[in-house]
């Protein structure tokens, strides 16, 4: 496959020798290869400073991270044929993992494309596309997706903050068949409407489904609050768990809608109230109310590395006023989705509310998301979600 060089600096080669998948702009000898010479989502052949081939990646001159590596075999075509077998083999893992078709079918980098995010809904998928560079693999995508799935729709997102750093447009599109506004999702014995058009991302979070699914052994006795809580997954989860009270606090009134209509499609009871997660807190606490479980899971609050500091913060606030509503005895499922915010700095941040709150605290597990979002050994960004279940005295 003739392709156009990107070539490195001295010894820039490291990291990506070292098994990672990204280059960056600064990175570039960009007086043997100039960057303006690409079009985004270009296909280039990457090589060190002496020439020696890394890999074939997409490229796109706009955006810091500059290339992303495909293969590592500079004689592979990036054809239909690669990404069939990448999607086969993705999909082969997750029908090994889980007993119906509801997961994460691939995982950007760690499944092996990078910018390519696709969730399961039964018979409708709903992709969502961050680059440039997935986008111009878009059609091959879309043809291994039918052929391994025969799914009866395909949806593709290009939405989020990501597409002006890209510059692609936001689109959401069925690009296959047909995909209705209302899809299923099966989740232990409860079942929960997904929006895959105007919901977050793909319009559910499989990444917590494990730690939803470990709630009834951490549930403590008594009511339960879940704080940015989306379409109630956590909550309903504790209330069939047998919560004696299940209360979700957001600040989407159409989320919330959605969290009651779950409610009555399982048959459980569910208390809402619209407010910020922080001000919501603090007029629980002011008013005296305490709860046997609190499960805190707020969007990324890093998203950059120059937002690590005052994000650290705002996670810190976030796990106190969380600790605050915790009854003695009680739990908090504490979360971060922000790669940035560490394990260790979301186990420090309970450490601090506790001294803070001037209680003690046990740290009864750290984990992750669940299989289907496989971490990528080189690239610690694809390890972003952290929960820590802990109990306050």
């Amino acid at each position: 496959m003739d392709l156009p060089r990107l070539k490195l600096k001295k010894h820039e080669e490291r990291r990506l020798k070292a098994g990672h998948a990204w280059v960056f702009a600064n990175e570039v000898d960009t007086g043997a290869t100039p960057l303006a010479g690409f079009e985004p989502g270009a296909l280039a052949a990457v090589e060190t400073a002496r020439g020696d081939p890394l890999g074939v990646a997409y490229v796109n001159p706009r955006t810091l991270i500059v290339a992303r590596l495909l293969t590592r075999r500079a004689d592979v075509a990036i054809d239909a044929d690669f990404v069939g077998r990448r999607i086969r083999r993705a999909l082969a893992l997750r029908e090994r993992l889980y007993p119906t078709p509801h997961y994460r079918l691939f995982f950007a980098e760690s499944d092996g494309l990078p910018g390519l995010i696709v969730d399961r809904y039964g018979e409708h998928l709903v992709a969502h596309v961050t680059t440039a560079g997935m986008l111009a693999l878009w059609p091959l995508v879309l043809e291994a997706l039918v052929a391994a799935v025969k799914p009866a729709g395909v949806l593709l997102r290009t939405d989020g903050g990501h597409a002006e750093l890209e510059g692609i447009e936001p689109r959401v599109e069925a690009a296959h068949g047909d995909v209705p506004g209302d899809v299923r999702v099966r989740e232990g014995e409860l079942e929960f409407a997904v929006d895959p058009r105007g919901g977050q991302k793909t319009g559910w979070f499989y990444d917590q489904r494990d730690n939803r699914l470990a709630l009834p052994r951490y549930l403590g006795r008594g009511r339960m609050l879940d704080v940015c809580g989306y379409v109630g997954a956590f909550a309903l989860q504790a209330a069939h768990a047998g919560a004696e009270e299940a209360m979700l606090l957001d600040r989407s009134a159409d989320a919330l809608e959605r969290a009651g209509a779950n409610a009555e499609r399982n048959g459980l009871s569910l208390l809402t109230a619209e407010a910020e997660a922080m001000d919501g807190m603090k007029q629980l606490h002011g008013d005296g109310e305490k709860f046997a479980t609190v499960v805190l899971d707020p969007p990324a609050l890093i998203a950059r590395k120059r937002d690590l500091q005052p994000g650290t913060l705002a996670y810190r606030r976030l796990i106190l006023a969380a600790a605050n509503l915790v009854a003695p005895g009680g739990t908090l499922l504490a979360c971060s989705c922000s790669q940035r915010f560490t394990r260790e700095a979301l186990v420090d941040g309970v450490r601090r509310a506790a001294l803070k709150s001037g209680r003690s605290a046990q740290v009864l597990s750290v984990a992750g998301a669940g299989p289907d979002h496989p971490v990528h050994p080189a690239m610690p960004e694809t390890e972003y979600l952290k929960v820590a279940w802990v109990r306050f005295s």
